[in-house]
C-alpha cells in the first residue's frame, strides 16, 4: 500500500524531547546593569502606545504581501509611519528601491542599527511573518526616536532603522552590506516570528548552485552512439547528492532539482541543468560541502563525456547566525519584563532549522536574531497555518513584546559601557569579522 501521508512519529518524538528540556531548561541571568530603570521604563511604555500603529503594519502588510524587491507598498508603509511620527525615512536606501533607512540621535557614540524585514512568499504570503518582523523594528526604532526627540541628552549614540527587503531567497541584507548599509555600525538587532520563544536558534548558512551540463544532441534511436548525453550527466549528479548525504554532518541539508533536461525523448539531451541549494551549520563546513559538490558535478560530467559549467549564488550566499551571547541577555531579560520566558540553545532540535541573510550580518559585526512566539507549537515557518497565524491576535501581541524587546535591548547596549565592552570581546573571541563578499573565493 502507498503511503501518501508522511509518519509524523519523527515530530512527535521531537515535540517530547523539547517538552521534557523545557522542565529543566534555564536561560542564564544577564551580569550587566543595562539602561536606568526609569528610562527603560519610559522607553517601554512609549512602545506600549504605539500597540494600535503596529496592529496596523502587522494586517496591512498582511492583507497585502509583496515577494523579494517588489516590496513597494509594503516598504511606502513603514515609510508612511515614521513620518507621521516626525521622523525622516530615505526610500530606496543604499541602491536598493524598496529599502528603508532612519537615524536617530547625534554625536560620535555608539551606534546600534535594528532591523525589520517585509518581504512575503509566493503563494503563501506571510508565512514566516515578516509583517511582524516590520512592526517589531519600526516600533522600537520610533519608540527610541521619539525618546530623543523629547530629551536628546536621554542616552548616548545613534539608532539607525533598516528597512531590509528580500530576505527570502535573495539575501538582500548582503546586497545592503557590500553598499555601505552596516559601515559605522556597532551592533545590529532584530526579532523573527516562530511558535515558541527562544532566545537562540540554530540557522544554517546557504548557498545556491546552478550546474548546466552540455552534452552533443542525436537521434536517440537511430544514432544514439553519436551522442553525449547531458539528461545523464544530471541523473548522475542528482543520484551523486543522495549518495553523498550518508557521509554528510547531521546539520548539512542539500536539496536538489533538475530544471532542464531535453524536450523530446527522440533526441538526445544536449543541454541539462540542476540547482541546488548547499545548507550547514559553520562557514568552515558549508565552504567543505561547496567542494564537495562541486566534484560531484565534475564527475558525472567526466562519466558522461559532456562538459560542465558550476556556477555559485545567484544571489549572495548566507552565512550561519552568529549569536552574541551578551545581547542575547539583554533580549531575555527585555522579554521576561514581557512576562515571557524565551527558551536557550539546545532545548528545540538543531535539526528544525533553516537560513537567514541575517548571518551575514553577524559575521561583520555583533548581532542577534532570537524568536517570538506568534503560533501554536506545532505550527511550522512557510506553511499557510503560519501565514494565518500571522494576521492573528497572537502576531499583534508578539509585535509589541518584540519591539519592546528590541527597543530596551538596543537602549541597554547605548546606555552599559561593560555590556557594549563584553558584546565586542564576544565577537572578537568568536573569531571577529569575516570578509564575507570574498569567504568562498
Amino acid at each position: 500500500m502507498t503511503r501518501l501521508t508522511p509518519s509524523t512519529a519523527y515530530l512527535n518524538q521531537l515535540d517530547a524531547e523539547t517538552a521534557r528540556r523545557m522542565q529543566t531548561a534555564r536561560t542564564p541571568e544577564s551580569p550587566f546593569a543595562g539602561a536606568p530603570a526609569a528610562l527603560a521604563a519610559a522607553v517601554e511604555a512609549r512602545v506600549d502606545a504605539l500597540a494600535g500603529d503596529l496592529n496596523d503594519v502587522v494586517h496591512t502588510l498582511h492583507k497585502d504581501p509583496e515577494t523579494a524587491y517588489e516590496e513597494h507598498r509594503s516598504a511606502a508603509f513603514l515609510a508612511g509611519l515614521l513620518q507621521r511620527h516626525g521622523i525622516s525615512a530615505e526610500l530606496g536606501a543604499h541602491g536598493l528601491p524598496t529599502a528603508l533607512r532612519a537615524e536617530a540621535g547625534t554625536g560620535t557614540g555608539p551606534v546600534i542599527a535594528i532591523l525589520s524585514e517585509y518581504d512575503a512568499l509566493p503563494e503563501v504570503g506571510h508565512a514566516c511573518g515578516h509583517n511582524v518582523i516590520a512592526a517589531t523594528g519600526a516600533g522600537a526604532f520610533i519608540a527610541l526616536a521619539k525618546t530623543l526627540e523629547e530629551n536628546p541628552d536621554a542616552f548616548p549614540g545613534r539608532v539607525v532603522f533598516l528597512g531590509t527587503p528580500a530576505e527570502e531567497g535573495h539575501s538582500g541584507k548582503e546586497v545592503l552590506a557590500r553598499n555601505g548599509a552596516f559601515d559605522g555600525v556597532d551592533a545590529a538587532i532584530m526579532v523573527h516570528p516562530y511558535a515558541m520563544d527562544l532566545a537562540e536558534q540554530v540557522w544554517l548558512g546557504r548557498r545556491l548552485l546552478t550546474v548546466t551540463f552540455s552534452g552533443m544532441a542525436a537521434h536517440a534511436s537511430a544514432q544514439p552512439f553519436m551522442g553525449r548525453n547531458a539528461l545523464d550527466a544530471a541523473s548522475l549528479a542528482y543520484t551523486g547528492v543522495g549518495l553523498l548525504r550518508q557521509q554528510l554532518p547531521p546539520s548539512d541539508r542539500v536539496h536538489a532539482i533538475i530544471t532542464e533536461g531535453g524536450q523530446r525523448p527522440s533526441v538526445i539531451p544536449e543541454t541539462a541543468v540542476l540547482k541546488l541549494y548547499a545548507r550547514s551549520k559553520y562557514p568552515e563546513t558549508l565552504k567543505d560541502l561547496s567542494g564537495r559538490l562541486e566534484d560531484i558535478a565534475a564527475g558525472a560530467a567526466l562519466m558522461t563525456g559532456t562538459t560542465v559549467e558550476i556556477s555559485w549564488d545567484e544571489h549572495p550566499p548566507s552565512l550561519p547566525v552568529r549569536t552574541n551571547p551578551a545581547l542575547t541577555g539583554r533580549w531575555v531579560a527585555a522579554q521576561q519584563r514581557r512576562g515571557r520566558s524565551p527558551l536557550p540553545a539546545g532545548v528545540v532540535s538543531e535539526t528544525i532549522a533553516a537560513s537567514t541573510d541575517f548571518g551575514n550580518v553577524s559575521y561583520r559585526i555583533p548581532g542577534i536574531h532570537p524568536l517570538i512566539g506568534i503560533a501554536p507549537a506545532d505550527v511550522a515557518l512557510h506553511t499557510r497555518a503560519f501565514a494565518e497565524a500571522a494576521g492573528s491576535p497572537a502576531a499583534e501581541a508578539g509585535a509589541l513584546d518584540g519591539a519592546a524587546g528590541l527597543a530596551l535591548t538596543a537602549l541597554d547596549y547605548l546606555c552599559d559601557p561593560e555590556l557594549r565592552a563584553a558584546v565586542a570581546q564576544e565577537f572578537t573571541d568568536a573569531g571577529g569579522p569575516v570578509d564575507v563578499p570574498a569567504y568562498f573565493d
